[in-house]
């Protein structure tokens, strides 16, 4: 039955850690969630979970600490500004108090190393809130969205534009790779651009299991044909220097996603973008706030997705 099952891995820090059917089961109990609210406000009542922040945050804050009191649970909101970790405190010694305190962990962090040693620490599951790495909470919510809307993975193409290094790239390739999706990133051909080599790597052969394709390109327009869904993210991530962003605009011009560009796609594609989002550099006003845009759906989904997780990860804990 949908909402007992659980997850085999302990902490959710990366899409990769999940099988096919974990991620397929977790987004259909997603929008169970999300058509049956009132089924689990009782689900985590008593629970309680830090929410440890050392990057600034609307939706993942605002998703979470919803969440649990949706849940009958709590949330803690801890900024790092206000703590003695790493300087004080070491990370492994705040794993082990934490935990003795709260019954989970999300972490919000620049260096994904402080979130494994978090993690390999801590007696309570942990949640990766992002991380210079990856970011599955928010590709989790975005194949919720993409699966509520199409209503299928298998043989879909989602095309994502500008800087391939990027933590909601490195998830979204991990999640389209383990459902069928084909999954194409159109970026500049400058290494500090590219995806990961190792989730590059990975993905591939995650996707040639399930029958669908991982692929880079330098072309944006051959990116779009055909695509049902269009991605892109901020060109100016929070460990880049306002000293790179003239250079970088300059450089990642050619990735904006525009009307030319959803032209080339498929006539109901969709656009997506995790938000928050720049008018006029990665994306244009015709098409963010244009009919094909999903940006506020994948928004409201981080809610029932991590709602979702918060009970596979908890419940029976």
């Amino acid at each position: 039955m949908i909402g007992a099952i659980m997850l085999s891995t302990k902490h959710f820090l990366s899409i990769a850690d999940l099988s096919t059917h974990e991620l397929q089961e977790l987004i259909d109990f997603s929008l169970l969630v999300k058509r049956k609210p009132q089924r689990y406000n009782r689900a985590l009542a008593g629970k309680q979970l830090l929410m440890l922040f050392a990057k600034p945050s609307l939706r993942t804050r605002l998703s979470f600490e919803v969440g649990m009191r949706q849940l009958g649970g709590d949330a803690i909101f801890y900024p790092l500004k206000d703590s003695p970790l790493g300087i004080k405190e070491s990370i492994e010694d705040t794993a082990k108090t934490s935990s003795r305190f709260v019954d989970a962990i999300m972490a919000r962090l620049y260096a994904h190393a402080d979130l494994l040693t978090l993690a390999k620490n801590s007696r309570v599951p942990v949640i990766n809130g992002l991380t210079d790495f990856s970011h599955p909470c928010q590709a989790l919510a975005d194949l919720v969205t993409i699966f509520e809307r199409k209503k299928r993975f298998a043989g879909l193409k989602l095309a994502y534009f500008g800087d391939g290094k990027n933590n909601t790239c490195h998830s979204l390739l991990e999640a389209c790779a383990k459902l069928g999706v084909n999954m194409i990133v159109a970026a500049p051909k400058q290494q500090e651009f590219q995806p990961d080599s190792g989730v590059l790597d990975a993905a591939k052969v995650e996707a040639y299991k399930n029958h669908c394709l991982i692929d880079v390109t330098t072309d944006a327009h051959f990116a779009a044909a055909n695509a049902d869904v269009l991605y892109t993210d901020a060109w100016m991530s929070y460990h880049v220097s306002t000293k790179e962003h003239a250079r970088r605009r300059k450089v990642l011009k050619p990735y904006q996603v525009n009307e030319e560009l959803l032209s080339l796609a498929r006539k109901d594609a969709t656009f997506m973008h995790c938000l928050p989002a720049k008018r006029g550099e990665e994306v244009t006003s015709e098409v963010i706030d244009g009919p094909s845009s999903l940006v506020f759906d994948q928004a409201e989904n981080r809610l029932y997705a991590q709602k979702a997780l918060l009970i596979r990860l908890l419940k029976g804990r």
